[in-house]
């Protein structure tokens, strides 16, 4: 009996394939060019300048995996993204997860509202944001980096969450978390990990 495999099971064996190559290998001049064609929207040096797109700079190897696997497989949604995850390899996920993992992590501007700020820690206190994503909120493994990304894109990333648009790795505990959230929670907490130093 022949047994069908859902996009899901297929991203889950593609991913344990993913794990199997050093991180010495992103080093090589077709890796660099490759990743070249995502700064027209990750921006140089993988730190977005482009409204709602994020920085990849620093991004944990694994997660930046995951979300290249997601992509390709349907199962999260992007118009932009998609089209280019269907085309690459799972060489090509493995050597991009180790470039932009690399690479500096985005450095937080000048804060302008330390208020909000003030209550976005307590807001990341009060959902324990820390318990997956660190305590300094670099993420780990396949958990995302979140201190100095895009506000604007964390805001988004959270109303998508919230609205079950998204998913990915540890889309339920995410979900559950920003389904509980308002709208001022959102806004602080993004505001706060923005300019996280």
């Amino acid at each position: 009996m022949r047994r069908q495999f859902t996009s899901h099971a297929i991203s889950a064996i593609a991913l344990l394939t993913l794990g199997a190559l050093p991180v010495g290998a992103a080093d090589n001049v077709a890796i660099k060019d490759k990743a070249s064609a995502c700064s027209g929207c990750h921006g140089e040096n993988g730190i977005s300048q482009t409204e709602n797109i994020p920085s990849l700079a620093g991004q944990p190897d694994q997660f930046i995996q995951w979300q290249l696997v997601f992509f390709r497989a349907g199962s999260r949604k992007n118009d932009q993204m998609q089209p280019i995850a269907e085309e690459i390899t799972n060489e090509d996920i493995r050597n991009f997860g180790a470039y932009f993992s690399q690479m500096t992590s985005p450095k937080a501007a000048e804060d302008n509202d330390p208020d909000l700020s003030k209550k976005g820690a307590q807001v990341a206190v009060g959902r324990r944001c820390a318990s997956c994503h660190t305590d300094s909120f670099a993420g780990t493994k396949a958990v995302a980096r979140l201190a100095g990304q895009r506000e604007e894109y964390l805001v988004k990333a959270l109303h998508d969450y919230k609205a079950g648009a998204r998913v990915g790795g540890g889309v339920a505990a995410m979900a559950d978390v920003a389904y509980h959230m308002s709208d001022e929670e959102i806004t602080a907490v993004s505001h706060y990990l923005a300019n996280l130093k």
